[in-house]
């Protein structure tokens, strides 16, 4: 065997055990929980009370509930990292507009049990749309969140959906990352939401930041001509800045979208 053989067939062994090694582990690069106890509701947001629910599979989930006067309730999916505490800012404006609140956390998310799965999530939204109960509700999915709202607005229309930083599919938006892994081929989890979204039976708005890096605008600009919906783009705005969940822009989107729910 010649040296340049070798060389070669040490490469071809290290090239399969590291997509051996990409295959088991992957979910630890999808999913970047916060498992850390969360502090009281009440002691975050004014009003607020803690909740739980149980789903399907039998996990006990622990929630943030903010009571409001408005007759539409936020359903909040969050995305793949972090946990409801990073989402207050988000639920405090939201409250502040008189809108109720669910600010659920997934399982593995914010001291909750289990460990996150693609179908894991979808039941842990299941649960929380269970909690929330009635017809007037507005599903709020960010990032990762959008295709777990996606998919439950299929089965469970709700009175409106909002998209923030939403991909077409986690394959696209995990290409942009690991722009030299063959990811699509990789990928258990695909949260899909470009083929779902048109069949969605509620008003769909779409709210991206111009400068994401995360999320390239155009992934989003996709979701929003698949859902024939309105897209609402932030100046300068990057996938984590603040303004993505207290800002204006996305407080008046939700609000307006909540008023044609109570109609």
């Amino acid at each position: 065997m010649t040296t340049l053989t070798r060389t070669a067939l040490v490469v071809v062994v290290v090239l399969v055990l590291l997509l051996g090694l990409l295959w088991v582990f992957q979910r630890r690069l999808i999913y970047l929980p916060d498992r850390g106890a969360v502090p009281p509701a009440a002691s975050v947001i004014p009003g607020a009370r803690d909740v739980s629910f149980t789903t399907r599979d039998g996990l006990r989930l622990a929630a943030w509930y903010v009571p409001g006067r408005h007759d539409v309730t936020v359903l909040v999916m969050g995305g793949n990292a972090g946990n409801r505490l990073h989402r207050a800012p988000l639920a405090r404006a939201l409250a502040e507009q008189g809108l109720p609140v669910l600010l659920m956390d997934y399982r593995g998310y914010g001291g909750n049990p289990g460990s996150p799965t693609e179908e894991g999530l979808y039941l842990d939204a299941l649960a929380a749309r269970a909690f929330v109960g009635g017809p007037r509700v507005v599903y709020f999915g960010e990032s990762l969140g959008g295709a777990v709202a996606t998919r439950l607005a299929l089965e469970h229309p709700p009175a409106g959906l909002v998209l923030r930083s939403p991909f077409t599919d986690l394959a696209d938006a995990g290409q942009v990352n690991y722009p030299f892994l063959p990811v699509r081929a990789l990928l258990r989890d695909r949260f899909p939401v470009v083929p779902d979204i048109g069949r969605v039976r509620a008003p769909v708005v779409v709210v991206y930041g111009a400068r994401d890096t995360i999320v390239p605008p155009r992934l989003s600009r996709a979701v929003a001509e698949a859902a024939g919906a309105t897209a609402v783009e932030i100046a300068g705005a990057g996938h984590n800045d603040l303004v993505m969940l207290n800002g204006r822009e996305l407080v008046d989107a939700v609000v307006e979208l909540a008023g044609r729910g109570s109609r």
